[in-house]
């Protein structure tokens, strides 16, 4: 069952064309999630990539942190462990009254879940759930399997903040630095990885498309 969608209220879609720096991505999602709560703000769900960084989640452990002096390492506030954010992949950051959308966490995170099997499959990517693994995965076949997506939410007084990370085409060598989501007996794919190669701004627009039919109506962003 698909999540709760506010046809009278619609979503703000943003899109930053410039890496944004993690600290300032934080601080505007603090910011919008206290304005959604506390001041009946749009939800927003937005765009972006980030340079080449780690984030380490509530879960994360220090033995996973293999290189920790590659990147930047900033402590993120969401659930999960380490997980790495840099150019080629598209960064979906997701601002969402929960309460009004039925209160259910686990069926908010399902469906962000099918939000990014329906992008991928616009590409021509089978991608699938995995009990007891979070994200998004691809069989590569011969008991192989690799990670195309991760997830990694918050949510603070019903509202939600963080999100997800799609692969499109990063420097996959950048993982190397992690245990990705603390799972080491996978790997982790892209779009062109796997021989499908679209354009950011053709993802941006699969995701726009999947997201309508998970969610609900977007907007473009407010003068």
């Amino acid at each position: 069952m698909l999540f709760k969608n506010l046809t009278d209220s619609p979503l703000e879609w943003q899109i930053s064309d410039l890496p944004v720096d993690y600290p300032d991505a934080l601080a505007v999602m603090e910011a919008r999630a206290a304005a959604i709560r506390d001041d009946g703000a749009a939800e927003c769900v937005w765009l972006l990539e980030h340079p080449p960084l780690y984030t380490a989640g509530t879960s994360a452990k220090p033995q996973d942190l293999l290189s920790p002096d590659r990147f930047p390492v900033h402590q993120a506030g969401r659930g999960g462990q380490y997980t790495y954010h840099g150019p080629g992949q598209r960064v979906g950051y997701v601002m969402m009254d929960l309460k009004r959308r039925g209160a259910d966490i686990r069926c908010f995170v399902r469906d962000l879940e099918e939000w990014l099997i329906r992008t991928v499959a616009q590409f021509g990517v089978k991608g699938e759930r995995r009990d007891g693994r979070v994200g998004i995965w691809v069989d590569r076949g011969n008991g192989r399997e690799d990670k195309i997506a991760a997830l990694g939410v918050r949510v603070r007084r019903w509202v939600s903040f963080h999100g997800v990370a799609l692969n499109v085409d990063p420097d996959l060598s950048h993982f190397s630095g992690i245990v990705p989501c603390g799972i080491r007996q996978h790997g982790v794919t892209s779009l062109w990885d796997l021989g499908h190669t679209p354009t950011m701004d053709e993802v941006d627009m699969a995701l726009k498309a999947s997201f309508q039919e998970v969610f609900g109506p977007i907007t473009p962003p407010l003068a």
